[in-house]
């Protein structure tokens, strides 16, 4: 009797397993039927094939996800009314499904984002609303803000808080503290991609050549910085007249007395009050006090300078800059607030000073050209105070454009800017025929003013 329950029980073992590889054997057929297909862009062929081996094997391979999502969108592309809905919901699920059984294989926040913008890019279709599409995005900030990255999925967040409260359906405050997350969630990853950046051009800077990978990289890290570059002004104008001074300082006022040992609430009063250029009001200072005095930092250094400035006592104020700069140790804050500090000087017309900061911020991040930018304009500033003849005098413009033309050279995204600043800063210069007039090509002309440095006159 055992010997006869025993041969059953082989039997039924090697059927499943017969079973299993039968499925195993149609599953690869399908799988390479549709990948051969997709790797052609025939979509439509690949859609069947593709469809079988996700419904009987949807853990075989990761390109039932990878390249049906691909297959889906060009279903969506192509379908219109309940039949693209349908499609819409499928990639839907589809992402779900990815997400679970390859989960080291995708984002929670990436898919979040990925749904939230499929649902808006679709919204009249799926008929989704705003309050709908920003629970979309709030779901991918709260649940996994780390991977909620994508720069048009930042901004539509932002955008959509904002459409609620122009609808009536979300209040003010609500506005300016999702305005304070995506505008920090940007910085974070600013900071990030600059980071990166820096190391390819320091290695650039250093001589050395970049591989073709490296070359890759550098090119990606700059696009992500150029488009969080352009998110973050859009999320400033549509954030509008909402954040100007009338708004802003009823509000806080409002709020002080709750907030005014919060840390994280005055860092972002501060902040707002600071770029709204609302600094005058007596509520600013009361504001940066509280800030220094619950957590005293390189910001509340920074902030303090600036009420001193405003009050005339420059010195007092140096000394707190050079504070909030002592006291930074992050590499790109500490780049950034030197960068900020020369523009401060700047303004004040103390040249050498600023140079000096902007210099500095150079070394931490040499990634952001803005500060060859900034000096480039001092030097030509300084042109009528840096010369005995008229020629000499116009010669640092030559000076003022080899700096401008750097900060093309380390920052992809400036390239257009440095390069108009250079043209405008030569035509500037002495021309060809002033140069053929003195008989002085080739020589060096020395600058005995704050600038230092020399000139070459270019030869003819």
């Amino acid at each position: 009797m055992k010997t006869k329950i025993t041969l059953i029980l082989v039997a039924l073992f090697m059927s499943v397993n017969l079973g299993f590889a039968q499925q195993d054997e149609e599953c690869m057929t399908n799988l390479t039927i549709f990948t051969d297909y997709y790797k052609s862009k025939k979509y439509d062929e690949a859609y069947e094939p593709w469809m079988k081996v996700r419904n009987k094997c949807p853990k075989f391979n990761r390109a039932i996800y990878a390249y049906g999502e691909k297959i889906l969108k060009h279903k969506i592309d192509n379908s219109t009314g309940a039949e693209q809905k349908a499609y819409i919901d499928d990639l839907m699920l589809l992402w779900d499904k990815a997400l679970e059984y390859f989960p080291s294989k995708y984002d929670l926040g990436e898919v979040l984002s990925d749904k939230g913008l499929l649902m808006y890019d679709n919204k009249d279709v799926l008929g989704a609303t705003d309050k709908q599409i920003y629970d979309a995005f709030d779901k991918a900030y709260k649940e996994d803000l780390k991977n909620f990255t994508h720069p048009k999925a930042l901004y539509l967040y932002f955008s959509k808080i904002v459409d609620l409260y122009d609808a009536g359906q979300a209040p003010i405050q609500d506005v300016f503290n999702k305005y304070d997350d995506v505008s920090d969630k940007i910085e974070t990853e600013v900071e990030n991609y600059t980071q990166k950046l820096n190391k390819l051009v320091s290695k650039e800077e250093s001589g050395a050549k970049l591989s073709s990978k490296e070359q890759k990289l550098k090119d990606s890290y700059n696009s992500y910085l150029e488009n969080y570059e352009k998110i973050s002004g859009s999320i400033d104008s549509k954030l509008g007249q909402l954040a100007n001074c009338e708004n802003l300082i009823p509000l806080y006022k409002k709020d002080f007395e709750t907030y005014k040992n919060d840390a994280v609430w005055l860092k972002r009063a501060v902040n707002r009050m600071y770029n709204k250029e609302c600094t005058d009001d007596p509520l600013y200072i009361e504001l940066v006090k509280a800030y220094d005095a619950t957590d005293p930092s390189a910001d509340t250094k920074y902030f303090v300078a600036t009420i001193l400035f405003n009050q005339g006592k420059d010195n007092e104020a140096m000394d707190y800059l050079k504070q909030a700069f002592d006291l930074q140790t992050d590499t790109y804050k500490k780049g950034k607030l030197a960068e900020k500090i020369g523009s401060i000087l700047k303004k004040k017309g103390r040249y050498g000073e600023a140079r000096g900061y902007y210099r500095e911020s150079l070394k931490l991040n040499p990634s952001n050209g803005r500060p060859h930018l900034s000096i480039a304009a001092m030097y030509a500033a300084s042109a009528n105070n840096c010369g005995d003849t008229n020629f000499n005098k116009r010669a640092m413009f030559w000076y003022a454009a080899e700096e401008a033309l750097k900060a093309g050279k380390v920052d992809a995204n400036l390239k257009s800017a440095a390069k108009q600043t250079y043209e405008s800063y030569m035509a500037k210069a002495p021309s060809r025929s002033e140069i053929f007039s003195c008989s002085c090509s080739g020589e060096v002309i020395k600058f005995n003013c704050w600038t230092g440095g020399s000139v070459t006159v270019p030869s003819l």
